[in-house]
């Protein structure tokens, strides 16, 4: 005959001849005298899952987050929030909680109740004390040196300051003081070349940049998005060629890109990250325009704030449930709440500037962003020309600019898919953006992709005609991107929106 387990009658059991340390069980242990007390379904499951286990002693205070003390204050009517509880045991840990026997105010009694550890306070940076002087032939500005001191006292951080602030060579600089042997760099692919340049304006250190699908070791290896996969499968552990590497660093450059916990990519990096556990990401995608797009980056850093994705949408995405056409429940997390106690609850894992609110800037500052060409069509037309130029030496200049004209359609053309990354960028940040072309071509081109986003001034429109398209972009918040002929609108128009 099989004996049929019952497990209420095994906790009872249990609790009845427990002689340990978890005051919790031995709390149980005195109510079950009593004929009436019966035990509900979790705490049954908690004494057979707890029992064996061995409290931790600590007795010592612990602070915690400044939004689970307001929580406990209102909970409890307490007249001040309480920074810091007293521990004296942790009788459980699970993966997302403590246990803990201990008290939440002085008056308490000790009791047992439960703290997410999203609600523990982290603990103190480490401090750093940087020497600047082997950087002197290129210093950093002033704004850059505490971002540079920010990322060298966190394993994990996002480095989100505006455009323009030299969040690239913010993480350079760190990222040689912090020593690391071997960097893998993850961005955009019109930006690997940047990177590259920067790098070598301060280290020695041999760069390789990756293509396709031939992969090159070095202490600095950089990446764009679109072909990490041929380096690393989700599903085949046999491609795992990135963390054969053994990189002690990575930096993920615009990693609003990461952003899709369901994208390819994003799952990609996700797990390349999780395995190293050093990761820096840029971005200058302020998180007040969707919260939702920072979920995953706030994970990935370790953030109190991302512990729980349901909580975090309630709280700061607005989200709620409404029912599809076939019944099934839907989240929409696409709105903001709450902006600024996500701003404080994450205010240890970012940091964040404004340009306004930087005082060492230059008016101006021009980065150039250089692109390596990859048409057949470019090497055809400009080897024709370096033919036709050998034979052809004494021509004018003039001559010679015009049998380039060809060359430079095919460059303009080719820059699109980079121009676009760059655009999509700038409207992430909610800023406006100039875009100048010495063709039309590129610029219709542009104008089908963002629609009622952009407005378009050439050199084919009427003088109204043109008026009204700077009007638009200078009143209208919807117009984003001033697309223009570089001769039309090169002078005598007055830009000062972007």
């Amino acid at each position: 005959m099989v004996e049929i387990k019952i497990p209420e009658k095994d906790a009872m059991e249990i609790i009845s001849t427990y002689k340990g340390g978890n005051n919790y069980i031995l709390d149980l242990q005195q109510k079950i005298d009593s004929k009436y007390y019966k035990l509900t379904r979790t705490q049954v499951d908690y004494v057979l899952n707890n029992y064996t286990k061995v409290p931790l002693i600590a007795r010592k205070f612990t602070p915690i987050d400044p939004y689970f003390s307001e929580q406990l204050q209102e909970k409890r009517l307490l007249p001040i929030a309480p920074t810091k509880i007293w521990v004296e045991k942790i009788l459980v840990e699970s993966d997302k909680a403590y246990h803990i026997w201990g008290k939440i105010v002085d008056a308490d009694d000790f009791h047992s109740f439960w703290v997410p550890k999203s609600q523990i306070a982290p603990k103190n940076k480490k401090e750093v004390s940087v020497d600047y002087t082997p950087f002197s032939n290129r210093p950093p500005m002033e704004h850059q040196k505490p971002a540079i001191e920010e990322l060298l006292k966190n394993d994990l951080y996002i480095l989100a300051d505006d455009m323009g602030l030299g969040k690239t060579t913010s993480a350079v600089l760190a990222n040689i003081l912090e020593e690391s042997t071997k960097t893998l760099i993850i961005c955009p692919a019109s930006l690997k070349i940047n990177w590259k340049r920067e790098i070598e304006n301060y280290s020695k250190e041999n760069i390789t940049i990756i293509e396709g699908r031939v992969w090159s070791s070095a202490s600095y290896v950089i990446i764009n998005y679109d072909i990490l996969k041929n380096f690393h499968s989700l599903e085949n552990e046999d491609v795992r060629v990135i963390l054969n590497e053994n990189f002690d660093r990575i930096i993920v450059d615009e990693a609003h890109y990461i952003s899709n916990p369901k994208a390819q990519r994003t799952k990609i990096v996700n797990a390349l990250t999780n395995a190293v556990g050093k990761v820096w990401l840029l971005t200058g995608t302020p998180m007040t325009s969707r919260p939702i797009n920072y979920y995953n980056l706030l994970k990935l850093v370790d953030s109190r704030a991302a512990k729980n994705w349901v909580s975090y949408v309630t709280r700061y995405c607005n989200g709620h449930q409404f029912r599809g056409p076939n019944g099934r429940k839907i989240w929409n997390v696409n709105g903001a709440s709450n902006l600024d106690e996500l701003r404080e609850r994450t205010q240890n894992k970012i940091t964040r500037r404004l340009k306004e609110e930087v005082l060492d800037l230059p008016d101006k500052i021009i980065t150039p962003i250089y692109l390596e060409l990859q048409s057949s069509e470019y090497e055809k037309e400009m080897g024709e020309y370096l033919h036709w130029s050998d034979e052809n030496q004494n021509q004018s200049l003039s001559i010679h600019l015009a049998k380039l004209m060809k060359v430079r359609q095919i460059i303009a053309q080719e820059k699109l898919t980079h121009t676009k990354e760059l655009i999509d960028t700038i409207l992430e940040q909610d800023k406006k953006i100039i875009i100048f072309s010495n063709f039309t071509a590129p610029l219709l081109e542009l104008m089908e992709i963002y629609g009622e986003k952009a407005v378009l001034l050439y050199g084919q429109m009427q003088k109204e005609e043109r008026q009204k398209s700077v009007d638009e972009f200078q009143n209208n918040p919807d117009k984003k991107i001033f697309v223009s002929n570089l001769k039309a609108g090169g002078v005598g128009i007055t830009l000062t929106e972007a």
